[in-house]
């Protein structure tokens, strides 16, 4: 199940999310997108632990349904830079440049790139062999997108080294997150989400 997160600042945005939230908890029927949005599935298994709605954007924590957002192993973060224009490229650099002030041997390495559904997108993976805040290793994969109306990132996040088919199980998942906009003919969302 896919659902749309609309990225516009407003209240009927706060209560969209808030709807699009129980319909996934209780597998409702989604609504109409309108606009740009970000189609990003609940993971099985996962429940959202933390939602901050600001006016520059909106992140959102997601954890298997037995830990917690102060205490994971596994996390799924989403964010919407709500009227951000940069580069995914750009947005990979600050981020590669900034794990790597803050944790020795830091690595990144691209995983994938392009165009997708005519926004330019990238996704990489960062890794932390020992992150000093929580005394454990970090491996994060990223997928950035480029929007017209705003920036988009959802990162998969381990505590630990995932085996390759988990590692590729997650790849395969963030290479389904993807961006709509009901306005442009070139770029439509799913048909029955509008």
């Amino acid at each position: 199940m896919y659902c749309g997160v609309a990225a516009k600042v407003s209240l009927m945005a706060v209560h969209l999310l808030l709807a699009l939230s129980l319909a996934l908890l209780l597998s409702l029927p989604t609504f109409a997108l309108e606009a740009e949005n970000l189609l990003v599935a609940m993971p099985a298994g996962y429940k959202v632990g933390y939602t901050k709605h600001a006016p520059k954007g909106v992140i959102t924590e997601m954890v298997p349904a037995a830990e917690t957002v102060g205490a994971w192993t596994e996390m799924v973060t989403v964010q919407i830079f709500f009227g951000m224009h940069d580069s995914v490229s750009g947005f990979r650099l600050r981020m590669e440049k900034l794990w790597a002030s803050s944790c020795a041997g830091a690595k990144s390495a691209p995983v994938s790139g392009g165009i997708e559904n005519g926004y330019v997108v990238a996704i990489w993976r960062q890794s932390c062999p020992l992150n000093r805040q929580t005394g454990k290793p970090e491996m994060t994969w990223f997928k950035a997108i480029s929007g017209n109306d705003s920036f988009y990132v959802v990162q998969k996040a381990f505590k630990f080294e995932p085996a390759p088919e988990q590692a590729a199980q997650w790849v395969a998942w963030l290479n389904k997150v993807s961006v709509c906009d009901t306005r442009l003919p070139d770029r439509k969302c799913p048909s029955g989400m509008h």
